[in-house]
């Protein structure tokens, strides 16, 4: 489950940052609608699947509301789920 969740914190991050610093200004500036659906979607349901398996990674390790509620708040953040991966994934037991 572990690499799971990692996996999938590192690419909602990277979709992340690819909606909002490529396809975004290429919809808006570019007039480029295509790229935009196609990451958008991918980051709908990578941003969905963190937060599940964020949700299912926090009961199963029994941490604390603190630590549920970074990862949370990770997903909404640019840059956070690369952040959450190396303070609090990389080293789980």
């Amino acid at each position: 489950m572990l690499k799971l969740f990692r996996t999938t914190a590192i690419l909602e991050g990277i979709s992340y940052l690819l909606l909002f610093g490529l396809t975004m200004p290429l919809k808006y500036w570019g007039e480029m609608l295509e790229p935009n659906k196609i990451v958008g979607y991918a980051h709908g349901v990578l941003f969905i699947a963190y937060v599940v398996l964020a949700l299912l990674f926090w009961w199963q390790k029994k941490w604390g509301i603190k630590r549920l509620f970074i990862l949370m708040i990770a997903s909404l953040l640019p840059f956070a789920t690369f952040y959450v991966d190396k303070k609090y994934l990389q080293n789980v037991n």
